[in-house]
């Protein structure tokens, strides 16, 4: 396997990768505040690119990338009467561009990506940033200074890297070479070396509203009608809705919502029918759903007995289901200890392979359990 074929990490399937989409909806302060560090001249070494994952870090981390590679250089000269050229304003760069070009391609010889290498021995994905793609660096910086240009690195996912390629990306981030960009990107920034993320600039990525979570989805090709009820379930993580999107979730979390409406009684037919289709040769997918939709379900209920019904729905009833079921602190505590239960059993489960239809009923019956105390309190 070559590079060239190597599985992108920062793929989501079904949807253009992040160096390939257009537009980035939903994080204009982000942008502007980059542009307007460049614009004054105080363009940091390095950039840590916060946030939900899924909501447009790496989309943001390689449209600044396209930028810096095709602004022309400081010491360019002015026009034809020594002239500046205007400031920029936004960080599009035409599609026709000689650089842009070069980074869609993945081929421009002064961008160089950090992120997880494939395992030879098994051809996946390695689960971390190992030393290796980074010591790459030293080679890319020598080769990449011949032209004069600036060079960018991207580093995705930064809370990736394990503890030497950390010290390594660190050690560059305390004497980066001349005209030279880190962008990192972090889901998860508390997983960094504090030394890291002090020597970078944040810029912090928010979950999306409804309207751009439509617009993002109709850009990503994925035409849904209950945009309101995606960019709830996914916590307005354009990611997370199109994998929402892809494998039925949005009928899934309704079909559950049904399920949980007769509590504290469980229609137990209804149950053993939902378990039983997460079990079997094909099922992963919708196993994996299952239990992410169930996590979520129960966070939802606890924080909805700490700060009361909330504004939008998931599935319909929800609403109306959660206040019943989580009327005040004292449930919502409940739900928030049953989640940290049932998150931990279904990572064991997952772990050792346990029966899928099992552990899902195992897990609808404990839900059950809960909510008839919640009742009787």
């Amino acid at each position: 396997m070559t590079e060239e074929t190597a599985p992108e990490p920062d793929r989501i399937p079904g949807a253009p990768h992040p160096r390939e989409t257009p537009t980035l909806f939903g994080q204009d302060r982000a942008q502007a505040d980059f542009l307007q560090a460049y614009t004054s001249g105080r363009l940091h070494s390095g950039w840590l690119i916060t946030g939900p994952r899924g909501v447009g870090k790496a989309t943001l981390a390689w449209k600044i990338a396209t930028f810096l590679l095709a602004e022309p250089a400081e010491d360019a000269g002015g026009g034809l009467f020594g002239d500046a050229p205007p400031a920029p304003t936004s960080l599009a760069v035409s599609a026709d561009h000689p650089d842009a070009r070069l980074v869609q391609s993945g081929a421009h010889p002064r961008l160089f990506v950090v992120r997880r290498p494939v395992d030879d021995k098994t051809g996946k994905l390695k689960t971390e940033i190992t030393i290796d793609p980074v010591r790459r660096l030293k080679n890319f910086f020598h080769m990449s200074a011949a032209d004069g240009g600036r060079r960018v690195v991207i580093v995705d996912a930064a809370d990736e890297l394990n503890r030497n390629a950390a010290n390594a990306i660190l050690k560059e981030l305390e004497e980066p070479p001349a005209r030279t960009t880190l962008l990192l990107v972090a889901h998860q920034p508390s997983r960094l070396l504090p030394t890291i993320r002090s020597r970078c600039r944040e810029l912090r990525l928010s979950a999306l509203g409804s309207d751009d979570m439509a617009a993002a989805l109709h850009q990503a090709g994925v035409e849904v009608v209950e945009t309101e009820a995606l960019a709830t379930l996914s916590s307005g993580s354009v990611g997370e809705a199109i994998r929402l999107a892809q494998h039925d979730g949005l009928q899934l979390y309704a079909s559950i919502i049904s399920l949980l409406e007769g509590m504290p009684r469980m229609d137990r037919p209804a149950a053993l029918s939902l378990a039983n289709s997460c079990a079997g040769k094909g099922a992963e997918l919708r196993f994996d759903m299952v239990l992410d939709l169930m996590d979520l379900f129960l966070a939802r209920a606890a924080r909805t007995g700490l700060v009361g019904e909330p504004h939008s729905q998931g599935a319909p009833h929800e609403a109306r289901l959660l206040s019943r079921l989580s009327p005040g602190p004292h449930a919502a505590r409940r739900w928030a200890e049953l989640q940290q239960e049932l998150s931990s059993r279904a990572r064991h489960g997952r772990a050792v392979n346990l029966d899928p239809a099992s552990l899902i009923l195992d897990m609808l019956f404990r839900i059950e359990e809960t909510a008839r105390g919640t009742a009787a309190a």
